[in-house]
């Protein structure tokens, strides 16, 4: 079974994350919206499957990457991702929460040996 297929986000925090959207978009011309940015790609060896990574700031205070105490956290992108669970449970992996589903796919968060919050994305790209 594949696990890990790519990284679907980088996702850090900042002390105003309106201002690093504006300071990225004018300096280095990153299309940015309300979430950060999405870069999107295709992956495959037909290159006709759309995909994409998102960059995204948050707020310093955010508790979006509790229980780790790091400013940031990767998101990876998975195939099965209850599948995948599943075998991260039997290797004793701490599970942080639910998988939970949204219209852009199904997401669950690890914790890694060192503390870091790992965030695990099954994508549902068009």
């Amino acid at each position: 079974m594949k696990k890990v297929t790519g990284i679907g986000g980088i996702l850090f925090k900042c002390k105003d994350p309106k201002n690093m959207k504006d300071w990225y978009q004018k300096n280095l011309g990153l299309d940015t919206n309300d979430y950060g940015a999405t870069f999107e790609w295709y992956e495959g060896h037909d290159n006709t499957k759309k995909a994409q990574t998102q960059w995204s700031p948050f707020s310093e205070t955010t508790k979006y990457f509790e229980p780790s105490t790091n400013n940031f956290m990767i998101n990876y992108r998975v195939e099965n991702l209850e599948a995948l669970v599943e075998e991260l449970k039997k290797e004793g992996v701490t599970i942080v929460d639910e998988i939970v589903a949204y219209d852009f796919g199904k997401f669950v968060h690890i914790m890694d040996p060192e503390g870091n919050k790992v965030e695990l994305w099954e994508p549902t790209d068009s």
